[in-house]
């Protein structure tokens, strides 16, 4: 049984879909600090590539999370995985009265039959006293503004999710990070040129008047990767944001 003395993972294999940029890689950094033998997982290969030269990560692979075949690939020569963490997905924001439907499904495509697709290409593989961590995110309590109800909708399932794996998969721990406004590229990519004045709203009726960082998202994915009592949880990593 992983019991994960101080918090530490050595020798065990993390696997880390959307690892390379933001919060899975301040995960991935944190996780080999910690002695794992991390593998980041992109669509990009050169950026995963880099991601793992960079930072002296075990191993890359590139995969679009919402084709199974390409999942299955990526994962085909691991033998055995300790730790499966699912941060894959794009901001998918659009009106449901205006949007194409085959972009807001990608909402959908990317989180639920991502993490999906993942699961079942490890099968066995993935170890009975390992673990699964999923995202959600602040939007499955608070959507905001127009143009969220789809993606919000999509993090709450993966929080529903999360809990019928953690049944489904046992003695596996299945939880869920729930990040709020986190300073990382996607957010800035989602933004696009309003990116400042939405940053400058959202810190000004914050809590605690700023972003969060990918590597306290990162800290919360770790504590639920190494306790080995967490289970079928959602761990809200968002500063207070969901209450206001």
């Amino acid at each position: 049984m992983n019991t994960h003395p101080a918090g530490r993972l050595d020798g065990e294999t993390a696997i880390i879909f959307g690892g390379t940029s933001g919060i899975g890689l301040a995960t991935a950094v944190q996780a080999k600090a910690l002695g794992a033998e991390v593998t980041v997982i992109g669509t990009d290969p050169d950026r995963a590539r880099r991601a793992a030269q960079d930072h002296g990560l075990a191993g890359w692979r590139a995969a679009d999370v919402t084709r199974i075949e390409t999942v299955a690939e990526a994962l085909s020569d691991f033998t055995r995985v300790d730790h499966l963490v699912m941060l894959a997905g794009t901001f998918v924001v659009g009106k449901i009265l205006e949007a194409e439907v085959s972009f807001l499904r990608q909402a959908f495509d990317e989180r639920i039959w991502g993490s999906v697709h993942a699961i079942r290409a490890l099968s066995s593989r993935l170890a009975a006293d390992g673990s699964i961590t999923l995202i959600s995110g602040q939007l499955a309590e608070r959507p905001t503004g127009t143009g969220t109800a789809i993606v919000s909708a999509a993090a709450v399932a993966m929080e529903a999710l999360a809990r019928g794996l953690a049944l489904e998969l046992a003695p596996r721990r299945v939880n869920a990070v729930s990040p709020g406004w986190t300073e990382t590229p996607l957010l800035t990519k989602a933004l696009g040129d309003d990116r400042d004045q939405v940053v400058d709203g959202v810190k000004k009726a914050a809590l605690l008047k700023r972003l969060g960082t990918a590597e306290e998202a990162a800290a919360a994915v770790i504590f639920l990767m190494t306790n080995g009592y967490m289970n079928g949880a959602t761990l809200n990593i968002d500063g207070g944001g969901r209450l206001i």
